[in-house]
């Protein structure tokens, strides 16, 4: 399944970048990670609490960037989760660029994830808006933390 989102963050590129590419600061940013530890250079394990409907998703795994340009402010990640409660997995590759604009930076996240298990029956509409919703939010708290 491919996952595209655009946001607007109040802050400079380069401030924004500084918050992305520290994957624990990131972290704190996006709604449900419950921890965020080291595992090596550019190679993290984590957990995420999920809400969709009635059904809570606890995955737990690793992300590792792939690929950084700090001059362009583009980066590559790689993610890797499952949820052994509901049984399934998420494997994930995103691009992340941002480029300055009037109004702060413009964040573009590209995705390509595949969803395998029970977890894949919730349906792309619905992990769609899910996906835009977490986004959504973790551009306005990446705002909040590059400007803070």
């Amino acid at each position: 399944m491919k996952l595209s989102h655009s946001s607007t963050v109040s802050a400079p590129a380069e401030r924004v970048w500084s918050v992305v590419m520290n994957v624990p600061t990131a972290a704190r940013c996006v709604p449900g990670v419950a921890a965020v530890d080291p595992l090596g250079p550019d190679k993290y394990k984590g957990s995420l609490l999920v809400q969709i409907g009635p059904v809570r998703l606890v995955l737990d795994g690793e992300i590792a960037i792939v690929s950084r340009d700090d001059g362009t402010h583009k980066a590559a990640f790689r993610a890797d989760a499952k949820d052994t409660r509901l049984g399934g997995t998420v494997r994930a590759t995103i691009d992340v660029a941002l480029k300055d604009v009037a109004s702060g930076c413009e964040m573009r996240i590209d995705g390509d994830v595949q969803i395998a298990g029970r977890i894949g029956e919730f349906g792309q509409p619905v992990i769609q808006r899910k996906s835009d919703q977490l986004l959504a939010q973790f551009a306005q708290c990446l705002g909040r933390t590059a400007t803070g």
